[in-house]
């Protein structure tokens, strides 16, 4: 469906104040793809006409980088990103029992979605929280230590309207849209909420505190060694 003169309207107000942040205005590309993606739910043909526009490339420049992130989707998307780690400690811890799980509850394979537009189910290579394996995200929200039950309940809840909340970070997650318009670059009041880095990911700073262990002096070329003293 082509934009709207209001939506359009909209997203050139919006636009324009993200090419400000930028001395040239063609690295505002990144975050534009997104804010269209706020607007449609993915990266249209209209969203990449209307980007090229913005910023005085051709549509080819635009889809060149359209295509090469997967975060931006070239097709409709779920109101709701599911992203299995399958990376090789995720895949060791049920990883891949959680996402063929997914796969047959809801009958749909990567980079599918539910016939209700509820959920789109991804694999993906790493979500940057290996203390925390086997990991699940939903809009890039962290769900730590899944199993194929937790995984079935977070979609089931999902797609029933529920709030759901991460195990860290926000209170709960937001759509597709909504996320996607903060990596746009507009703030949604909601950085602060819930739990940051748990304890598993703070192990190695308090393992050094306990063991008196500092950091070497920039440029030193030295290691500290295990009774804290630089070797």
């Amino acid at each position: 469906m082509p934009i709207t003169e209001e939506a359009r309207e909209r997203l050139a107000a919006d636009a324009q104040a993200i090419i400000a942040r930028y001395p040239v205005p063609r690295s505002a590309l990144l975050p534009m793809l997104h804010l269209v993606q706020s607007e449609e739910g993915y990266v249209s043909p209209d969203g990449i006409a209307f980007c090229a526009q913005m910023l005085d490339l051709t549509t080819a420049e635009v889809a060149a980088v359209a295509t090469f992130y997967t975060q931006y989707k070239r097709h409709p998307n779920g109101t709701y990103t599911v992203g299995v780690c399958t990376n090789t400690l995720c895949a060791i811890m049920g990883g891949d029992e959680i996402f063929t799980a997914l796969e047959e509850h809801l009958g749909i394979g990567h980079d599918e979605t539910t016939a209700d537009g509820a959920i789109t189910l991804e694999k993906v290579e790493c979500n940057a929280a290996c203390d925390y394996a086997p990991v699940m995200m939903v809009n890039w929200e962290f769900f730590d230590n899944q199993t194929p039950g937790s995984a079935r309940e977070v979609v089931d809840r999902l797609r029933g309207g529920e709030a759901v909340a991460p195990t860290r970070g926000a209170s709960k997650v937001c759509s597709f849209k909504e996320v996607s318009r903060v990596l746009a670059g507009f703030n949604d009041g909601r950085a602060d909420e819930g739990v940051g880095a748990g304890t598993a990911s703070n192990r190695g700073t308090a393992l050094a505190r306990q063991k008196g262990w500092t950091a070497p002096a920039a440029g030193s070329g030295t290691t500290p060694s295990s009774d804290g003293k630089e070797g």
